[in-house]
């Protein structure tokens, strides 16, 4: 069975961290943190179901882990719903998109001039979007939910009185602490007294515990069109920002079928645009063309081919794609198997590309957690608030970090991705949901890390697929990644292979060899959180891996 252990958990060529995947059978979460993992837990085990389990942990990641996602950021989900057990509901696998719009009244020349000219504003006021997450919550509770917003947030709303923060979550405040002292509301919560909190320190964010409490009891429609917006955009228009009441008034999560392609007979199925799931499926695609099992997908020649096969998706997702509602994207092209081949045949399988352009056509941080739950439905979820506490700002007295996801747009006229008022940035969220070659949905996965997101997803699948190996020695597997990604390549920043040092260093020799530069990590200095499950679809058996790199993990009852 796909990513099940063997009898032994056998290693590959390098030692595990942890034994073997956590098993269960009647629900399972895995996910970042360990308080995220409790609540979706506790959930499960009072009834509710994976819809449920992941929208509570959800929010409980909003609140301890303030600088990966929050209320001021954005959801992407993949979720499978099984048949009713009455036959009156077919089964159906849905992409959530959550993410937001630019300001409609921001001009593109105005954000050339908070960027220098360069690029768009980092961080600060004009970098925020409108939110998507707070709608992506009430709609995934909406179309498959059996409890309410109230009932699901409660483990949150306990946190967000107060918790003991973590190491890791110190340690971006520290990272982050200058931009946060330049906003007085961010300062008051993340700095108390002016400095960083020591792990272990209870973390208290009570104007946030109040902002979820009036979601509980008003729904949406608080944080869209009434109180908490106008705060937000009052807020906002005193620091110089341009995202009003008005934009956030309309903002809708879009329910879509899923994109998806084959891989070795399974079906991957991916969120849509403007998530960047379809690098992922594309890279699948482009490395499906070779025998990786061969090969090996941890050998120099394996990882050269995936590593090429990913220079060529970010070439076409950058030079085709952006907001569909703004420009047309050729995603069933860019899908296809006929694109996938010709896209090989451009593979030098003995050197590394040093200039990588979009196929021409002739006639484009973060928190991931996933949830099984005992009647097998499946929830793949990642939020973000962008960039580590995204803006940098808190909304006054709402406690809501907003994002800057808007700092995504491109400058430059006639990119696909260029900024336009009212348009969706293209996005790095991205998570996956795996049906076996029976078209049973048997696996969900995923990790946060912007642009390493699909590179990591793909090593996830082939690890998965043609090593064989469980879901957590996939987790665990050394990991890499080829940047830039999607930024452009120049002179001063070439294409460079990051990996970490477990791979070996016969590896690390004939992969320098093939002409990639390398920076290499330590042996577990990749980063990255990857969170998978996978449900026997004859026992209804859980195996669940969560990535030692974080604080994570898996449990299950």
């Amino acid at each position: 069975m796909l990513g099940f252990p063997d009898h032994e958990c056998s290693p590959a060529r390098w030692p595990r961290r942890r034994v073997g995947p956590v098993l269960a059978e009647r629900g399972m979460v895995a996910a970042a943190h360990p308080l995220t993992v409790a609540a979706g837990l506790e959930i499960l085990r009072q009834g509710g179901n994976a819809v449920d389990a992941a929208v509570g942990a959800g929010l409980a990641a909003a609140v301890v882990m303030p600088e990966m996602c929050g209320l001021g950021g954005d959801l992407f989900a993949v979720v499978h719903a099984p048949a009713s057990a009455d036959g009156r509901t077919k089964a159906q696998t849905v992409s959530v998109q959550g993410s937001g719009m630019a300001p409609r009244s921001a001009t593109i020349d105005q954000m050339r001039k908070a960027g220098n000219g360069v690029s768009m504003p980092p961080f600060g006021p004009l970098s925020v979007a409108v939110p998507g997450m707070v709608d992506g919550y009430f709609a995934l509770l909406d179309r498959f939910g059996t409890r309410s917003f109230g009932d699901v947030a409660e483990p949150a709303i306990g946190y967000a009185e107060g918790f003991p923060i973590y190491p890791l979550g110190a340690a971006c405040i520290a990272k982050k602490a200058e931009i946060l002292k330049r906003d007085p509301a961010a300062a008051a919560i993340f700095l108390p007294g002016g400095e960083v909190p020591e792990p272990g320190a209870i973390l208290r964010q009570t104007d946030l515990a109040r902002t979820l409490r009036q979601l509980a009891d008003g729904g949406r429609d608080v944080f869209y069109r009434g109180d908490i917006a106008r705060r937000i955009g009052e807020y906002l228009s005193a620091a110089g920002g341009a995202l009003t009441a008005e934009d956030m008034a309309d903002h809708e999560t879009a329910i879509t079928p899923p994109i998806s392609t084959t891989y070795r007979g399974y079906t991957v199925s991916q969120t849509t645009l403007p998530s960047q799931g379809l690098i992922h499926l594309a890279a699948l695609n482009i490395a499906e063309q070779a025998d990786l099992r061969a090969i090996g997908v941890d050998s120099a020649e394996g990882i050269h081919l995936l590593v090429e096969s990913l220079k060529l998706a970010f070439a076409d997702r950058v030079g085709y794609c952006g907001d569909p509602t703004f420009c047309d994207v050729p995603l069933e092209r860019l899908l296809s198997k006929k694109w996938a081949k010709f896209r090989h045949g451009q593979i030098d399988p003995e050197r590394a590309a040093e200039e990588v352009l979009r196929g021409e056509m002739r006639d484009g941080d973060t928190t991931y957690l996933c949830v099984i739950d005992g009647e097998g439905m499946m929830v793949s979820l990642i939020q973000s608030v962008a960039d580590n506490f995204g803006s940098g700002l808190v909304a006054g007295d709402t406690g809501v970090v907003l994002n800057n996801r808007a700092a995504a747009f491109s400058l430059t006229e006639g990119h696909p991705n260029v900024f336009a008022p009212g348009k969706k940035p293209i996005h790095t969220l991205n998570c996956f949901l795996i049906a076996d070659q029976q078209g049973r949905p048997v696996l969900v996965g995923g990790t946060p890390g912007g642009s390493n997101q699909p590179q990591w997803n793909l090593q996830t699948i082939v690890g998965l697929i043609d090593a064989g190996w469980d879901v957590q020695q996939t987790v665990e597997q050394p990991r890499w990644s080829t940047m830039p990604a999607t930024a452009p390549v120049t002179p001063d920043r070439p294409h460079v292979v990051q990996i970490e040092r477990r791979v070996g260093q016969p590896v690390l020799d004939a992969l320098a060899q093939r002409g990639h530069r390398l920076e290499v990590w330590d042996d577990w200095g990749a980063g990255g959180a990857a969170q998978v499950i996978v449900r026997d679809p004859e026992t209804g058996v859980l195996a669940a891996g969560s990535d030692p790199r974080v604080e994570g993990l898996a449990l299950g009852y």
